[in-house]
């Protein structure tokens, strides 16, 4: 009994002090649900780019998934690809210095349809970057953003199909990169309040409509917006 109990404190000696949580998850299938909370710094969901112990993946096939991601610390990162329809994902960050990178459905495997996506940031000095259906279509996102803190970078890129993007950012020195394309319309809401912004803004649904509304207070800052119907390349 005594061997067994030694073996058991020194396992939860390791886990205790180990430097990084390392999640990998490989799933093909539907109707795939997953619900997950690290804690703590330098953790990892991961993912391309993952370092660490050498990890891959996250990487979800399927239709009609849920997801659900806490990440409570600093310098943690979730990275991987989704390749789902019908998926709903709520991701939340509480603390500075995370990597949020995710792409979903890259070479239309299931449509990228129907998605419902909510990123909820506390904190300062974040990178998020958000590809959604880069070469697919994206009908019907609904995606929103909750972002609280200062100095976070924030970059969507949507291939739209009456996608709507809502963000409301409230801190300074943040910056959004936002570019839609594809071939419906898509609408745009972005709201903040802080000084210093940056916002770099592209929309060009080919012959469509693309909607987008501006609500900025604060002092100083850089602000482009580019929109063409045509569905050629602009750029700020």
């Amino acid at each position: 009994m005594n061997k067994l109990l030694t073996v058991i404190a020194l396992l939860l000696g390791t886990i205790v002090y180990a430097a990084d949580n390392e999640v990998y998850i490989n799933q093909s299938g539907a109707t795939f649900n997953a619900d997950i909370e690290q804690m703590g710094s330098g953790n990892i969901i991961g993912g391309t780019g993952s370092t660490a112990g050498s990890m891959t993946a996250l990487d979800l096939d399927g239709a009609s998934m849920t997801l659900d991601i806490n990440m409570i610390g600093s310098t943690n990162k979730f990275l991987g690809d989704i390749w789902a329809d019908n998926y709903t994902g709520f991701f939340e960050f509480d603390g500075s210095s995370n990597v949020f990178n995710m792409q979903t459905d890259p070479t239309n495997a299931f449509g990228a349809d129907g998605s419902n996506v909510n990123v909820d940031v506390t904190g300062g000095s974040n990178v998020f970057t958000l590809n959604h259906a880069t070469s697919a279509l994206a009908s019907q996102l609904d995606l929103d953003w909750i972002i609280q803190g200062s100095n976070n970078s924030i970059t969507a890129a949507i291939d739209v199909d009456g996608a709507t993007n809502y963000m409301s950012l409230d801190g300074s020195d943040n910056t959004v990169t936002y570019n839609g394309d594809g071939y419906a319309g898509g609408y745009f809401h972005l709201t903040h309040d802080g000084g210093s912004r940056t916002f770099n803004i592209d929309q060009a649904s080919t012959l469509d409509n693309d909607w987008l509304k501006v609500e900025s207070t604060g002092s100083s800052g850089v602000v482009c917006i580019n929109q063409n119907d045509q569905g050629t390349a602009v750029g700020c």
